[in-house]
């Protein structure tokens, strides 16, 4: 039934031509689904944090090198991150691939609460995201080789896109110039393609220097860097009535001290500042340090910051995206087995909703922008090259990222489906890329347009080096 439906969704691709071009492509991409499910499995499994993804990244590395891609380890830098290329001459199309995962997430794929015995889950889907980008990858590979075309596919191994920027170092490196179109995915619970921004964001961690004492023998000795840490933290969280509706501000202590009877000598808060513009970003975020410099003074403490990541909003080129919409829409959604709409149903209690399939089975329509939520480091890709991404049904509809229900769902054939959904939508439209040089042509055109043709780049995050230890 599954081949059918792939089937029939293929008489709407154009031209007959176009059908026994990318027709039997698809057909070999969807008949390695075990094969590619296994695949992220593993990845799940191992559920390896930002910038310490070794078995992850080694794992695709390996994958796409049995399939003739040439690997280059090690870019921009960073350990796990990876270039994998095959072909030679243009057009060249580079495929996104993430594999990081969340702390203080781990869950089992079971429909309640329970942990897997592991600091961290794949709560974002990212065993799945870099899974499909490499499944799309061969598949474009097979398409070249078997075509005999000229063109380039290059598939790029991006770790700790979870608050560790991998992505603007590599942007910062120029890994993404040479690229015609950038693809890329994310896990979600609707298949959709629609105009979908994301905000900039720059992140830093506070470290506060006091003087420790006995806290009830000699207070008076002793300076807290826990109350600059406090301090900082009213005179942010007063702040937040004088900026922009739309702005965010995230913090958590990560180190607050190691006994109530000790003046804490060290302390540290990791903030997150956010806004629809990069602009705006920068001005709430220098106030941010301000109010650190502050809370320094007025505790007796001093201060110093580091920069963890910084990334751009998303820049959409109009008709490339619409392209990505009407290949998700061909492709189609995929239905549940009675096992899985059971998994479903469970899971959707402890979300109190009632479990509705539309988008599961099929793509919500192509809309206008949404507002936006979270964060990318896409974004710093879309300013250096015209990028297109889309979103995969991997999840229980209404289930929201982070969540130990996404890594639940993450685990099963649910996950699974939707990551094939992904990896055809995104092989389809990377073959049509390569075919078509006139849209080439109008991508570049809107795109030129829509960033500005004097456009220079400066990562949010300034020329430091990729911050591989932020997750320890």
């Amino acid at each position: 039934m599954k081949h059918t439906l792939l089937l029939l969704t293929l008489l709407t691709l154009g031209s007959l031509s176009a059908q026994k071009r990318y027709q039997p492509h698809l057909q070999a991409l969807e008949s390695k689904a075990a094969e590619y499910g296994e695949v992220a499995q593993t990845i799940w499994s191992y559920a390896e944090l930002g910038y310490q993804e070794e078995q992850s990244s080694a794992l695709l590395q390996s994958t796409l090198e049995s399939e003739g891609f040439t690997i280059e380890k090690g870019v921009a830098g960073i350990p796990t991150a990876f270039l994998a290329t095959f072909g030679s001459g243009g057009p060249t199309v580079g495929i996104l691939a993430e594999y990081d995962a969340l702390p203080g997430l781990s869950q089992k794929a079971v429909p309640y609460k329970i942990s897997n015995d592991g600091r961290g889950g794949h709560a974002c889907g990212h065993h799945l995201f870099g899974t499909a980008s490499t499944a799309a990858a061969i598949a474009v590979k097979n398409y070249l080789k078997k075509s005999g075309k000229k063109g380039t596919i290059k598939l790029f191994g991006c770790p700790a896109e979870e608050g560790g920027s991998g992505k603007v170092y590599m942007t910062r490196a120029g890994l993404f110039d040479d690229l015609d179109v950038a693809l890329h995915w994310h896990a979600d619970s609707k298949n959709s393609a629609g105009i979908r921004p994301a905000l900039a964001n720059k992140s830093a961690k506070f470290r506060f220097y006091g003087i420790a004492a006995h806290a009830a023998g000699a207070p008076e000795m002793g300076r807290s860097a826990l109350d600059a840490v406090e301090a900082m933290n009213t005179m942010v969280n007063m702040m937040r009535e004088h900026v922009t509706d739309d702005t965010r501000i995230h913090y958590v202590i990560t180190r607050g001290g190691e006994a109530p009877n000790v003046v804490p000598d060290f302390a540290e808060v990791y903030y997150y500042s956010r806004h629809s513009t990069r602009d705006e970003v920068i001005r709430v975020f220098d106030r941010i340090v301000d109010a650190a410099r502050g809370a320094a003074l007025g505790t007796g403490t001093t201060m110093e910051y580091e920069m963890i990541g910084g990334t751009h909003e998303l820049l959409y080129v109009p008709s490339l995206q619409k392209r990505m919409h009407q290949n998700l829409s061909r492709i189609g959604g995929y239905s549940y087995t009675p096992e899985e709409k059971a998994f479903a149903e469970e899971i959707s209690k402890t979300l109190n909703r009632k479990l509705n399939t539309e988008f599961i089975e099929g793509v919500v329509p192509y809309e206008t922008p949404e507002k936006p939520g979270g964060s990318t480091d896409v974004g710093d890709v879309s300013f250096a090259v015209p990028t297109a991404g889309m979103r995969a049904a991997t999840w229980v509809p209404g289930t929201p990222a982070h969540s130990w229900q996404a890594v639940a769902a993450g685990g099963t054939s649910i996950g699974e489906k939707g990551m094939m959904v992904a990896a055809k939508t995104l092989a389809l439209t990377a073959m049509q890329l390569m075919d078509d040089a006139a849209f080439r042509a109008q991508i570049k055109k809107e795109f030129i347009e829509t960033r500005g043709a004097e456009f220079n780049y400066i990562p949010l995050l300034g020329d430091r080096e990729p911050a591989l230890d932020y997750r320890n």
